[in-house]
């Protein structure tokens, strides 16, 4: 008849058990002495030994010819105890013997000397199965047992236990085995065996055991029933895990952010009948073993729950930091907990899906917190982005302006051939920049490079030997409006002294189109904040003063601050080449001549690539 692998490879002498050398060495020294006790306190998880080692200790306390503390399992009383044909040694289930009654016959029991060995032993296991009462009749015969008696206590659940017990009981912990324990002796079984283990199966069932060498055993007897070679391949087939191959997709798609398709899949696992609950806490399981791994690379192997490959934890690991992964496990724990109270499984485990996928979506303190890394992400790859050229970056041929950090220099007119008498001044077209406002923390540039109040048709490079202008040639006539359909000439440079381009006695000096260049440059300077109540706003440079009328108390209060005030003046006093005092207004300002609206017309269609204005 079959016999299975953990019975059959249960340790019989204290030698053979696996991981807990601190006791079996402690308890072969008290047999050898002489030096045992009468009551003892076995504790520790499932699969670890503790039954094991308390049948052990009774054959060990009996044997006729014990060897350095094991039981020779030769003699009469080892292979009598070990048939269960010796009733002096008895093996209780606290489980279904939990009454006081069974207790109070046990004890009447007690008192009476054995009758094939030295010592009665009495091994209850689940010891804290145990009612109340039931705990309170063994007290008396637990403290001051006779002579022949031991009792020897086995439990996984230790707070269980009765301070009154704990204290009449030597108590021996059991720990965990290693995992790479529990592959040396998975490896040895299967070679007894005659079975086909490789090394890499045998390390994947050591970590699903989980610390359990009986475990193991169930499992390489399951995987040796399928036939062939057990591999890692072959554990994850025969034990059903290859479904882990999809949880790592779904955590795959969540680290990706994907909402559709982790809900998509969600939804073929539903309908594959796999049961939501199971798939978040295995989503748990996937999550906890990448954060072991970021937080213990190397000795965090033996943490793992096994039932992923390092290649699929190193994929899903390079996307995911430690605080995502911290979040995604508190998340997946709280929604866990409570589809137990849950109405509609389902949209609940969906709605854990959506929150992993976007954290701004949890309400919290999380949300915030996904929003600030966001933007330090954003900021981590602006210098690369202010690296660039700034006529890249502006993508119409023409670089942003930014605050000039050097005073400005002096332009030369521009001198135009005959056909182009009537064409505009430079300053009445569009800004250099265009629409698009500029960054205000970009680094300064030359101002030679692209004069703000440039044209667009009529740019040109300053003679290399133009000189300052003398005061005298501070001032230009300006030439009339006009627009011509066909396309302007390119402009030539005049050797002439250069002069400012917006003088403060020309009949434009003050005007519309002052204003706009003006404020178009001024922009410049100021956050996106305030750009767009300066785009409302008109001016009129009179009398050595600069009004800015504002369409409302609205707009006058956001440009009324030291920032705009500042920057118009600086600006303003530039242009005008003297000092201008600012003041803001709400109003209309002064009616707009014909040919400043036509002027107006053109600059702003000057700024769509669809249109052409004639």
């Amino acid at each position: 008849m079959y016999q299975a692998l953990y019975r059959k490879w249960r340790p019989k002498t204290f030698s053979d058990v696996i991981g807990q050398a601190h006791i079996t060495e402690t308890l072969k020294r008290q047999v050898a002495e002489g030096r045992t006790s009468h009551a003892y306190l076995f504790t520790g998880t499932r699969g670890t030994g503790k039954t094991t080692c308390a049948k052990i200790l009774a054959k060990a306390v009996n044997c006729e010819d014990p060897q350095d503390g094991d039981p020779c399992n030769r003699c009469p009383s080892c292979l009598g105890i070990e048939n269960g044909t010796f009733l002096d040694v008895l093996e209780l289930d606290a489980a279904s013997n939990n009454g006081v009654d069974q207790v109070r016959a046990l004890r009447d029991e007690a008192i009476y000397s054995p009758a094939n060995v030295k010592k009665r032993v009495y091994i209850v296991d689940e010891v804290h199965m145990l009612s109340v009462a039931a705990f309170n009749a063994l007290l008396k015969i637990l403290e001051e047992p006779p002579e022949h008696l031991m009792f020897i206590l086995a439990t996984t659940e230790l707070h269980k236990v009765p301070a009154t017990i704990l204290s009449r009981c030597q108590r021996y912990s059991f720990k965990r085995i290693l995992p790479r324990e529990v592959a040396g002796r998975l490896s040895y079984v299967a070679q007894q065996e005659g079975i086909d283990l490789h090394a890499d199966g045998a390390e994947l069932l050591s970590r699903l055991a989980d610390g359990a060498l009986r475990d193991g055993l169930s499992l390489l007897d399951q995987c040796a029933a399928a036939g062939g070679v057990i591999d890692a391949t072959a554990v994850l087939d025969v034990l059903g895990l290859a479904g882990n191959l999809q949880t790592a997709q779904l955590m795959e798609h969540i680290l990706q952010r994907d909402a559709q398709a982790a809900l998509l899949l969600l939804n073929r696992l539903y309908d594959g009948g796999k049961d939501v609950g199971a798939v978040l806490s295995e989503l748990s399981v996937l999550t906890r073993d990448l954060l072991l791994r970021r937080t213990a690379p190397e000795g965090g192997a033996a943490l793992l729950s096994g039932g992923y490959d390092s290649a699929a934890l190193d994929k899903l690991q390079k996307d995911a930091s430690g605080s995502r992964l911290l979040y995604l496990a508190t998340t997946l724990q709280r929604a866990s907990t409570d589809l137990y109270y849950s109405s509609n499984r389902r949209t609940d485990a969906e709605l854990c899906l959506l929150r992993l996928c976007d954290e701004s979506l949890s309400g919290d303190l999380t949300a915030l917190t996904a929003r600030i890394q966001k933007l330090e992400d954003s900021l981590e790859r602006l210098p690369a982005l202010l690296g660039r050229n700034p006529a890249e970056r502006n993508g119409q041929g023409r670089a942003a302006p930014v605050e000039k950090s050097t005073p400005p220099v002096k332009v030369p007119p521009v001198s135009r051939p005959a056909s182009a008498a009537k064409s505009p001044p430079a300053f009445e077209d569009s800004p250099p920049w265009g629409e698009e406002p500029p960054l205000p923390e970009e680094p300064p540039i030359d101002d030679r490079s692209a004069p703000p109040w440039e044209d667009a048709d009529a740019r040109f490079t300053p003679s290399p030997e133009a000189a300052a202008p003398p005061p005298e040639a501070m001032e230009t006539s300006v030439p009339a409006v006009s627009r011509k359909p066909a396309a302007a000439p390119t402009p030539e440079v005049s050797s002439s002294p250069p002069g400012p381009a917006f003088p403060a006695s020309s009949e434009s000096a003050g005007g519309a189109e002052w204003w706009h260049a003006l404020a178009e440059e001024c922009k410049g300077r100021l956050p996106p904040m305030y750009r767009v109540f300066l785009d409302r706003c008109s001016g009129e440079l009179k009398d050595g003063a600069l009004t800015v009328y504002a369409p409302d108390e609205i707009t006058k209060g956001r440009l009324d601050n030291d920032r705009v005030l500042g920057a118009l003046q600086e600006l303003s006093a530039l242009r005008a080449g003297g000092p201008i005092t600012v003041r803001l207004t709400v109003g209309d300002g002064p009616a707009s001549s014909p040919e400043d609206k036509l002027e107006d017309l053109i600059r702003r269609g000057s700024r769509l690539d669809n249109f052409t204005i004639r």
